[in-house]
């Protein structure tokens, strides 16, 4: 999964369960079924994780492009840099 992919994912994990949670609030009303209500919102947690879970290919659409071993080797690694620690003065009172 690109990163693309995971924002589409993430997306969808955040839009499709209030899809759900209203379209269950609305039929519980309708028919009166707190039992129907239950199973509805149960299969859209349900759907909402076959969707978002699996590596599906559109959310492949933006593969990264990696470097080959013989081209990383002329980019170096960025160093940490190493900070030296300063030593506090005495306050003069």
């Amino acid at each position: 999964m690109d990163w693309q992919g995971q924002k589409v994912a993430e997306q969808l994990m955040q839009i499709l369960p209030v899809v759900f949670a209203v379209a269950t609030f609305i039929t519980g009303y309708v028919v009166g079924s707190f039992q129907l209500m239950l199973i509805v919102y149960d299969g859209g947690v349900i759907l909402t994780t076959l969707i978002t879970i699996p590596n599906w290919p559109f959310f492949n659409k933006h593969p990264l492009k990696w470097l080959e071993p013989s081209e990383a080797e002329k980019h170096p690694k960025p160093q940490v840099a190493v900070t030296s620690v300063s030593k506090k003065k005495p306050n003069k009172k």
